[in-house]
């Protein structure tokens, strides 16, 4: 029987020796096991893998060859326990009593023990399922014979699975590993505890001295806190990087909570049997890998740690990264070399999952100036540089190729060609420098002979980026000039020819530079007769700090003055007396130094103050004087610098007591017109000027009276409505004692809107042609010699509703503006009319009346309606209505139906085909058809929908790339001018079976005697239909072929042929049909002729495989092809004798 130990609990097991008892963990590990005194617990490993906890008494835990020292109860210093000594040959392997907390994994000796239990005591259930990949790699266990108890192997593994699907995890204490426990007169030793599942334990021990003889008891105690689930998953792989994420299911144990876990990613890329590394551990439920290899296979799996106790592994996920361009290459080395040529060789880089096609190897062609160019390119990994100078450095370089990319290069590397120096080139000379530049020469070498041609090689040193010698030129001239240079900067140069050392080195230093302009010049304290002038010095000094700063200055207009110099110093600031008061001066400012002169700032322009202006001319009157307004005008003050840029302000002040003078004017014009005054009233005027520096005197004053004034306002008018067309307008004669010459009388619909419509001495007016149901106002202004009164207050007045105006744009179209579904619209019965809404005059309209004849048809306030049940030829009217009545009728509108469209014609089968069906279909029996009429044919598809085939004129449609013996389903419609028809019935047609194709020739081979084989090719069955096959023969005088086989096979023998006789053979396919047992015969495949001839070695058949006998008549393509040939021969004899003629 199986008993079921829970979490947390312990059991006693009463054991008679010799007696085996199988335990097993979900989570892999071994639980601790309490022995009694005299009893040691051993972890022993047989030949297939599987571990087992034996209990045995002290005296039998080892081979009778070991020695006492080895005992588990004992402690044995690890580097003794791989001493050759102490592990003798044997079949099982023995872990010893300690933890792998004293001695590392990889120091576990193993030695093999004889079996102690009789071989068909075998374990009873392997947990191998269970085992963590953490677990020792060592190959699978060999598969076991097939055990004789199989009712209790089911029962343990039923029992397991159940207790396992339950979620009852046990785990062992915090490391992994169970406790050693130990008691008076004994030892215990440990087991390892994640290392390997738990295999079931057997003890036997001989006898006990606290139990009675052939019993012990067991005690094991299992902690359970969870179970996690680990679902692993491997995304975004690149081909240095993949994303690694997984997701966790915590069932909680016996202690109904879940634990606080964390989680450590483990990774190995040397296949399944490699050791994993941890590359990551924290909370996080993803995490990216970086620095892989590419094209690797790697593996990862992921474990939980919860209460600082490690659970068991995921499955592995395996993945391989992409791959990528090679990695860089050593640089190449030198193998041989000689006064013109050195020869390098190179090792080949990882190429990262993608072959290397191709080298490529660059140099410097020796002029040392950081510029490569290809030399090789090619899949070899060594090449030979010819063509070389004798004792030149050359650099070189590779990179690698392959279908992924190209590598980097190679670190840049030097070689020397043999040979000896000649002697140090000439110094350089500095013929010429500049700010940014320098001119150097040097001189040819005296070894040189004329005839030979050398190159120079000039080099600079900038220390400002760094002590190396850069090439700046490389030719055949004395003399270089060196640009983009700093100025006022040191450099050093060398030069050196092809075969030459470097000189000794020239240090020149460039010129400086002249300096830009001042700027931000500023001028500050103007006055009457100076003011000053400040600026900062140039972003630019030139590269000099000594700056002399010169200030001119220019009186008057710019372009016909002449500049002066003001002042010439260091100073930045400069005050400018003695000047003209109300003058324009332009300023410009430059600097300096020992480069030269800079160029001038912009131009700076600046006015001096001018004084106050002098006493003005007393105003005069220009013109005639009115009620209301008077114009005035005056001189200015004396001409002088005070009267440039001056302003007038003129006050007036009326005469009566206790008024202040107010200003009415300011402005620099000397006219002024001066209104809003009262008619007939005295006024006093005076005037001053103004400028900058402040105001002058006033002028004396100026006594002057306004004229009479215009009429007063009038009283409003009155409106009497007579109509929604019509208005009558009366006024009162105004009383204000003055002669009245006109009234003037304005209206409109509102006070923008209003235009004068009467002008005359009347005191009424009667307007017309008013809009109904619209509001209106007028205003009323009387006029005398003086001029125009003001406008009376604004009366208003509306007009009433009327009927509607006359509807317009009353018309028919081709299909309605708000079609129905329920009701279907046809051109043949039905009309859609529609028109504009016309004014409504003030009222809503309500309802539109359509005249037919002597039929009224009303609508609703809508702009459109059908009329069905029409006759030809009707004519139409509409008028509207609205709460006042109803409107006039609109212009009278023809309209004329149009005919009934064309019934569907009767659709016929004319041919068929087993890929194929010709439809055709005759005329419509309903209306007379035109040359515009048009058939459309559909076919009903697989999901029982039909689609469009065939749309034309024509009356016959053949269908093509049907299914054979497949059932089809059509309708037709006809669409002419009328309109669409309605669609006919369904036509069902159907395709016939196809028959089976031709063969090929059969082919003949000859057997021993007059006998011979025939075979021919084979055809798979046709949609189920099976394919037999028909073989004729033609021999000698005979004229027809005679069957001579018919049946399923490919080939058939021939016997009783004679010899040196012609024969011709021929097969043909028929194809059984089930369903109609009707049997369809293919062509005859073309003939293979041959003939039996006697030999004294062999017998030949030859074998003439044509559809032609031989000695025959050509055939047609043949006389064809010679009738072609004969005139195109002709052709070309009759150009050349034409063009001998010519």
């Amino acid at each position: 029987y199986f008993y079921r130990v829970d979490c947390g609990e312990a059991i006693n097991i009463a054991l008679n020796w010799p007696a085996e008892v199988p335990m097993m963990s979900p989570n892999g590990s071994i639980p601790p096991i309490h022995v009694p005194p005299g009893y040691v617990s051993q972890v022993l490993e047989d030949n297939t893998g599987v571990r087992r906890v034996v209990v045995t008494p002290h005296s039998e835990c080892y081979p009778p060859s070991y020695s006492p020292a080895l005992s588990p109860s004992h402690h044995i210093h690890p580097p003794y326990l791989t001493h050759p000594h102490f592990i003798p040959a044997s079949h099982t392997s023995y872990y010893p009593p300690v933890s792998p907390g004293d001695m590392p994994p990889h120091q576990f000796y193993q030695h093999r023990l004889p079996p102690i239990y009789p071989e068909e005591i075998i374990p009873l259930y392997n947990v191998s399922t269970f085992m963590g990949h953490e677990e020792y790699c060592k190959p699978p266990p060999k598969k076991l014979k097939q055990p004789v108890e199989r009712t209790a192997l089911s029962q343990v593994t039923s029992t397991l699975s159940s207790s396992y699907k339950n979620t009852t995890a046990c785990t062992t204490t915090a490391n992994g590993y169970g406790k050693s426990h130990s008691s008076p007169g004994g030892g215990g030793g440990g087991s390892p505890g994640n290392k390997r599942p738990d295999r079931r334990a057997r003890g036997s021990p001989k006898h006990s001295d606290t139990e009675p003889q052939g019993k012990i008891k067991l005690y094991c105690e299992i902690k359970c806190e969870s179970v996690i689930i680990l679902a692993l998953q491997v995304s975004n792989v690149q081909s240095r990087s993949a994303l690694v994420s997984w997701t966790s299911v915590s069932v909680s144990g016996s202690s109904g909570r879940v634990p606080y876990c964390s989680y450590e990613l483990q990774l190995k890329d040397k296949g399944r049997d490699g050791k994993y590394k941890v590359v990551y551990s924290g909370e996080e439920l993803q995490y990216t890998l970086t620095d892989l290899r590419p094209a690797t296979d790697y593996h990862v799996r992921v474990s939980t740690v919860c209460n600082s106790v490690k659970g068991p592994s995921s499955d592995a996920r395996a993945f391989t990264t992409h791959s990528a361009p090679p990695d860089t290459p050593l640089p190449p080395r030198l193998s041989h070399r000689t006064k013109s040529s050195l020869t390098l060789q190179w090792k080949p880089p990882a190429d990262n999952g993608s072959k290397i096609t191709n080298y490529v190897l660059e140099w410097d062609e020796g002029k040392k100036n950081s510029i490569f160019r290809e030399y090789y390119v090619g899949h070899q990994r060594h090449c030979k540089v010819m063509r070389l100078c004798p004792a030149v450095g050359y650099t070189f370089r590779v990179a690698a190729l392959n279908d992924i990319g190209t590598s980097g290069f190679s670190t840049e590397v030097v070689f020397n060609t043999t040979g000896s120096l000649p002697q140090t080139s000439l110094p350089p000379r500095l013929a010429q420098a500049g700010p940014s530049w320098v001119r150097l020469e040097w001189t040819r070498p005296n070894s040189c002979s004329i005839e030979e041609v050398v190159t120079y090689t000039l080099e600079m040193q900038d220390e400002t980026k760094g002590l190396d010698f850069q090439a700046v030129y490389s030719g055949l001239e004395l003399n270089r000039k060196v640009e983009t240079l700093k100025r006022n900067t040191q450099y050093k140069f060398r030069v050196s020819e092809w075969r030459s050392a470097p000189s000794s080195l020239l240090v020149c230093k460039t010129t400086s530079d002249r300096p830009g302009p001042p700027v931000n010049p500023a001028v500050n304290a103007v006055t009457y007769h100076g003011f000053c002038v400040t600026w900062e010095p140039p972003q630019d000094d030139g590269g000099s700090g000594d700056l002399t700063y010169v200030l001119e200055i220019s009186e008057g207009n710019l372009e016909e003055s002449q500049w002066m110099t003001l002042y010439r110093g260091p100073e930045r600031k400069h005050l400018c007396e003695d000047l003209k008061p109300a003058t324009s001066y332009f300023l410009r400012l430059s600097c300096v130094n020992v480069g030269g002169q800079s160029l001038c700032s912009d131009d700076l322009t600046v006015r001096t103050r001018i004084p106050p202006p002098g006493r003005c001319q007393p105003p005069s009157i220009v013109g005639d004087v009115k009620h209301k307004e008077m114009t005035l005008q005056w001189d200015g003050p004396l001409c002088g610098e005070e009267s440039e840029n001056v302003e007038f302000s003129l006050e007036m002040c009326a005469m009566e007591e206790g008024l202040e003078p107010m200003e009415v004017y300011c402005g620099s014009k000397t006219e002024c017109t001066v209104g809003n005054l009262l008619p007939g009233t005295t006024y006093r005027f005076q005037v001053c000027a103004a400028n900058s520096a402040g105001y002058g005197p006033y002028s004396e004053s100026v006594e002057i009276s306004t004229a009479a004034g215009p009429p007063g306002q009038c009283s409003p008018p009155a409106i009497n409505v007579t109509s929604h067309t019509c208005a009558d307008v009366t006024w009162e004669v105004s009383h204000s004692g003055i002669d009245i010459s006109e009234y003037r009388l304005d209206w409109g619909c509102d006070l923008d809107s209003l235009e004068l419509v009467y002008s005359g001495t009347e005191t009424c007016f009667q307007i017309f042609n008013l809009e109904a149901s619209t509001d209106y106002c007028c205003r009323l202004q009387a006029v005398n010699q003086a001029g125009a009164g003001p406008y009376s207050d604004l009366v208003t007045c509306r007009t009433p509703a009327a009927a509607p105006d006359v509807v317009s744009g009353f018309r028919h179209v081709d299909h309605p503006l708000n079609p129905t579904e329920n009701e279907p619209f046809s051109h043949s019965t039905c009309l859609a009319l529609t028109w504009d809404e016309p004014h409504c005059n003030g009222a809503e309209i309500t309802s539109y009346s359509i005249s037919m004849g002597d039929r009224i048809i009303t609508t609703r306030s809508v702009t459109g309606h059908i009329i069905r049940d029409l006759l030809p030829d009707s004519d139409l009217q509409i008028r509207a209505e609205n709460e006042m009545g109803p409107g006039p009728f609109s212009q009278t509108l023809t309209v004329r139906t149009r005919p009934l469209p064309p019934s569907p014609p009767r659709l016929e089968c004319a041919a068929v085909g087993p890929q194929s069906l010709k439809l055709r279909w005759g005329f419509s029996s309903r209306s007379q058809l035109t040359d515009d009429t048009t058939y459309i044919l559909q076919m009903e598809d697989r999901n029982q929908r039909f689609v469009l085939v065939y749309r034309g004129p024509s009356h016959t449609f053949k269908l093509q790339r049907l299914s054979e013996s497949s059932r089809y389903r059509f309708r037709i419609q006809t669409v002419s001018e009328a309109g669409e028809g309605p669609f006919s019935e369904t036509y069902t047609f159907s395709t016939t079976k196809s028959l089976p194709q031709t063969l090929k020739a059969p082919r003949v081979v000859q057997l021993e005697g007059n006998a011979c084989e025939v075979t021919w090719e084979s055809i798979p069955p046709m949609r189920g239909d099976r394919i037999s096959y028909v073989l004729q023969v033609l021999g000698g005088r005979d004229s027809d072929y005679k069957q001579v086989y018919k049946g399923d096979e490919t080939s058939f023998q021939l016997s009783g042929l004679q010899w040196n006789t012609d024969y011709r053979v021929r097969v043909f396919a028929c194809r059984r049909c089930v369903d109609t047992l009707q049997e369809l015969c293919g062509s005859f495949s073309p003939s293979a002729h041959f003939n039996l001839r006697r030999s004294d070695a062999t017998l030949a058949v030859e074998a003439d495989i044509t559809r032609v006998p031989i000695g025959k008549t050509l055939s047609d393509e043949q006389f064809a092809g010679l009738i072609v040939f004969g005139v195109a021969s002709l052709s070309v004899l009759m150009a050349f004798l034409l063009q001998l003629l010519i």
